[in-house]
């Protein structure tokens, strides 16, 4: 996938606000990677903050919604990982100070 087209669904994703945290999926470090194949099928490859999370299904939806404002995306499909576990070194330093965290 050429990089211009990653930045873009990365920079989609930027707009997915993790409604407990106010911060998004992106920066909080929760997204591991995005794919899409040449049928136009994005595969988000992403974790949750904690398993069980009330609103994982809210995230959901949202990531397919903001993916569906790309062109080359057909179809969305959101793969939900335990492994490798999030953390708090996965956020970018903007969440970290978004939420007082230290570096």
């Amino acid at each position: 996938m050429e990089e211009a087209l990653q930045e873009n669904l990365m920079g989609a994703l930027e707009n997915v606000i993790d409604p407990e945290l106010g911060i998004d999926i992106v920066n909080l470090g929760l997204v591991y990677g995005v794919d899409l194949d040449e049928n136009g099928v994005a595969t988000v490859t992403m974790t949750l903050t904690a398993m069980g999370c009330p609103l994982a299904g809210h995230i959901e939806q949202d990531v397919k919604f903001v993916m569906s404002d790309i062109p080359e995306v057909k179809e969305t499909n959101v793969n939900i990982v335990w492994n490798p576990p999030w953390s708090k070194d996965r956020m970018s330093r903007y969440a970290k100070i978004a939420l007082g965290i230290p570096d």
